[in-house]
């Protein structure tokens, strides 16, 4: 629906990403209305679609989704916007002198003769071209906003738009509204098409067929992982996506320009040619320069660590094996290591010795991990502080989006590394530790070799093991121990393609078997509501449900809802909000979805001071701490102490997380873990997946589902092989320094 008025206050905006509040005449009547909104003024005139909500506190608030601005047209409206604080330099005063010397013709003298503003006594030619300056910066947004939005485009994104093209806006959309791709973070080929089609660019195009193949190894990177593709597949799915016959010369060329343009690099391989996004490129390339340089000029400690290694033993109360003993050498001799093994295999003992070894030859050490939980959990095992490798690294606050404070001109002053979780790391990630670590620094990267790859770009680990170019010690004995947990052991069956017994009874392992996913999903409702939290001792919050699939009755989404309906009702007591066809309440377990860099957190330290930041990261999982009435900002408070406002336009970024996906869980344990195992396709429900799935679970694991789709993913070791460069950069990066 439509509404119309004049604004009579700005209630509130947010700077950064253009979310108002304004209260406008409407009918007699004074209308709350929100938005993301090109600047607007008091006095000015505004036409929004959209929809009328109800607020539990407020009442109907009236949300919109595009907006037309019209100019003040009465001295007082014109009076109320030059003094509302949008023009610079100018207060109530001066508001009142222009409008009384030039009447209903002051918006066109301050736009085509702003020096004749000087005329009026205090107002100086510098000050009448900043007023100018100001004027013409609010209209040519708002100008833009509404071409934009003719082409279906929302305020959120035209806002963005702006922001970065300025008065450049419309010339660059009718010249090549395919430059959004490339330039506008969230705009993906299907937005830039549509628009494109609405300003009439020709299907055949050359921007077209250039924004197509850039779209399709972004999604090959985003959704399979990989970083290369064969040039014949690219021009394939770039036909397709584009619904155009394949022209072979046409996609040369546009190839070619990308090449020039630094966008992609070619690679021959065995006489085919293979096409990388140059970013990913370039990561791929820094990782394997600086792993080569870091082994090459790295320490290698000639020490026998026998004696630390048996007052560690004696100390603990524990004897370690040969292996283990064989492992703490390795790891302690040389200055790139990898430490790979399942659950219960040792290596926290392992990484526990070599720190204290470390720590005794006065080395200064880091522990760090790719995610907030896998910190944690690092920080619990070994009684040393740990830290995400974004956290360790600083986002840089007079950086651009993902910069970084520490760097290869900055490095952290450390003598040593540990990482742990590896398998998650991906191209970016781990690109940018090693950047920051100077020559001499010692690295030791644990993980499960096993589990599934990142969620982002890239094989690291996986490709790391295969180069053959650095120590790689792998655990595979289960200790005494671990043998007691049938987590453990089942995990390693899982893992090893072995059969497990379902009906086995066991203190910690539970298959309930149940073909009917309607019936199964209330099933898991009441697990995770009392049955698990009383059988265990422990809060609803320590029991995940982890599924493989996001659709479905017990998919992600479907089983969020119902265990936010039971865990978390709705209430008089407690705000709440919705986004996207999905409600936000006070008290819900949330997580965030993307990286974003710039997202300014405050946390309070021990001592009761607060300290601001930057950077919320995907997979941080927190809670709704409050949500204003006002502005409709969501709070939430990670599991770590910050907390960030998210305004209504960020909520994309945030999803329920009663449920969450396996990918998702990487990194994390939880007390109890329940599993819904239905058929899938295969690709995806494999034994890998499963195991990843088990392993995430620390006191008890319970699946639901049906025995036969259980067999069937240990059975399946279809595994998407990501097809990346790394492994060939190492070899090749190895042979350049010989």
């Amino acid at each position: 629906m439509q509404i119309t008025g004049e604004i009579k206050e700005v209630v509130y905006r947010n700077l950064e990403n253009g979310y108002t509040v304004i209260k406008i005449l409407c009918h007699g009547d004074i209308v709350v209305a929100t938005g993301k909104f090109p600047i607007v003024g008091e006095g000015e005139f505004v036409k929004l679609d959209g929809e009328y909500r109800l607020n539990p506190k407020f009442g109907n608030q009236f949300v919109a989704e595009s907006i037309i601005v019209s100019r003040p047209s009465t001295r007082e409206q014109m009076e109320k916007y030059l003094c509302s604080g949008l023009i610079s330099g100018v207060g109530p005063v001066t508001a009142r002198a222009i409008v009384n010397k030039f009447g209903e013709d002051t918006f066109e003298i301050i736009e085509k003769s702003p020096t004749k503003l000087a005329e009026i006594k205090g107002i100086s030619l510098k000050k009448s071209l900043e007023i100018y300056k100001s004027f013409s910066d609010i209209q040519n947004m708002q100008n833009a906003v509404m071409f934009l939005q003719k082409y279906d485009i929302s305020i959120n994104l035209a806002v963005k738009i702006y922001t970065k093209y300025k008065n450049q806006t419309e010339l660059i959309m009718n010249t090549n509204p395919y430059k959004l791709l490339e330039d506008i973070d969230g705009v993906g080929f299907k937005t830039a098409d549509k628009i494109a089609m609405k300003l009439g660019i020709s299907p055949d195009s050359p921007f077209r067929i250039r924004a197509g193949m850039l779209y399709v190894l972004s999604e090959l990177s985003i959704r399979l992982g990989s970083t290369i593709m064969q040039k014949e597949e690219l021009f394939f799915e770039t036909a397709r996506i584009l619904d155009m016959d394949e022209r072979e010369s046409a996609f040369e060329d546009e190839i070619d320009k990308l090449e020039i343009d630094a966008l992609i690099k070619k690679i021959d391989i065995d006489g085919n040619t293979y096409i990388e996004n140059a970013n990913n490129y370039n990561l791929e390339r820094a990782i394997a320069t600086r792993l080569t340089m870091l082994s090459e000029f790295g320490e290698k400690i000639k020490l026998d660590v026998a004696q630390d290694i048996l007052e560690y033993e004696q100390r603990n109360k524990i004897e370690l094996s040969d292996g283990q003993k064989e492992a703490i050498q390795t790891a302690v001799s040389n200055p790139v290591v990898v430490l790979t093994g399942g659950p219960g295999t040792g290596k926290t003992t392992i990484v526990k010795n070599v720190l204290q070894i470390l720590k005794n030859m006065r080395k200064k050490c880091i522990l760090l991990a790719p995610t907030g939980r896998a910190a944690k959990r690092m920080e619990e095992a070994t009684g040393e502080p740990a830290s995400t490798i974004h956290r360790a690294l600083e986002v840089d606050f007079n950086g651009q989006s993902r910069s970084f404070k520490y760097d290869e001109e900055n490095p952290l002053e450390v003598d040593v590394a540990i990482v742990d979780e590896a398998s998650m790391l991906d191209v970016y990630v781990m690109a940018s530790l090693v950047k920051a670590l100077s020559l001499g620094t010692k690295l030791i990267l644990v993980g499960d070799k096993d589990q599934l790859p990142s969620v982002g770009a890239g094989n690291v680990l996986a490709d790391i093991i295969a180069s053959d170019k650095f120590p790689v010690v792998e655990l595979k004995h289960i200790y005494r121990q671990a043998e007691d947990s049938k987590i453990i052991v089942n995990a390693h069956k899982v893992n090893n393609g072995e059969m497990i017994d379902l009906k086995e009874k066991s203190k910690d392992f539970f298959f309930i078997e149940n073909s009917s996913p309607e019936s199964a999903s209330e099933l898991i409702v009441g697990l995770v509501q009392s049955r698990l939290p009383n059988y265990l001792g422990v809060e609803q919050d320590k029991v995940q449900v982890i599924s493989p699939m996001k659709a479905g009755l017990c998919g992600v989404e479907n089983i969020n809802h119902l265990l936010q309906s039971h865990l978390n009702p709705a209430s008089p007591e407690k705000e709440e909000i919705e986004f996207a066809k999905r409600i936000f309440r006070v008290g819900d377990r949330v997580m965030q979805t993307a990286n974003n860099y710039d997202q300014e957190w405050i946390k309070e330290n021990e001592r009761g001071y607060s300290y601001i930041g930057k950077g919320v990261f995907n997979g941080d999982m927190g809670t709704i701490k409050d949500i204003s009435e006002i502005t409709h900002e969501v709070v939430v408070q990670f599991e770590d102490g910050r907390e960030c406002n998210y305004s209504l336009a960020e909520l994309d970024e945030l999803v329920l997380s009663y449920a969450i996906t396996v990918h998702k869980s990487q990194g994390s344990e939880f007390d109890a873990v329940v599993i819904p195992i239905f058929g899938g396709n295969p690709v995806l429900y494999n034994k890998n997946l499963l195991y990843t799935a088990l392993t995430r679970a620390k006191k008890m694991v319970v699946i639901v589902g049906n025995s036969k789709n259980v067999y069937g993913m240990i059975k399946n070791k279809m595994i998407n092989r990501r097809m990346t460069m790394l492994k060939r950069f190492i070899l090749e990066s190895d042979n350049k320094t010989e």
